[in-house]
């Protein structure tokens, strides 16, 4: 369970620009403020990944979406609205709010409502979506346990949230929102 002043230090901590890990759904992640360049550049060293790649951004609600929802043809809500929150990431066509980081060398956004009680009060906290990515070097697995976060970036990180995994197995799938067609079963 997370704590409040944990809550609040990590806050802090994002909006100072840092990079932070964290329990999601499934995996560890790791997060940082998806406006600011620094935190993307830095989160993207730390991961070692291609910045063409792209990440997930994550919220607590499909209003904190809004900003990049807001050119999106109403009848496109509608699996949004019906998938949200739960596992379920969908790529939306960016309508010009996203950073290139975040993007990557797509012409979409990846975006989450995630139902995790941990990242939800954190989003709800920071006040708008987070970056969310698996806590890894790239091409290795993800984190399971904060040991393993640890293990994996010792103090390269700024902060680590309090919690526990979520239920899932597996990370969320990948669903294109214009062409339904899935990316990540």
């Amino acid at each position: 369970m997370t704590s409040m002043d944990n809550l609040q230090r990590v806050v802090q901590t994002l909006r100072q620009g840092g990079v932070i890990a964290c329990p999601t759904e499934a995996v560890w992640g790791l997060s940082c403020d998806p406006d600011n360049d620094e935190a993307l550049a830095h989160l993207m060293r730390l991961k070692e990944r291609d910045p063409a790649k792209g990440v997930i951004l994550v919220a607590a609600s499909i209003q904190q979406f809004g900003p990049w929802l807001e050119s999106l043809p109403l009848a496109l809500h509608a699996p949004l609205a019906a998938s949200w929150p739960g596992p379920h990431t969908w790529l939306v066509p960016d309508n010009g709010r996203s950073h290139g980081l975040v993007r990557g060398a797509h012409q979409s956004v990846a975006l989450r409502v995630t139902d995790h009680p941990g990242m939800r009060a954190l989003c709800e906290a920071f006040g708008g979506p987070l970056v969310s990515t698996s806590a890894n070097r790239a091409a290795e697995p993800p984190a399971m346990s904060a040991d393993e976060v640890r293990a994996i970036f010792g103090d390269e990180l700024d902060a680590m949230l309090d919690g526990e995994l979520g239920g899932q197995t597996r990370p969320s799938t990948i669903r294109d929102l214009v062409t339904n067609e899935v990316l990540r079963a």
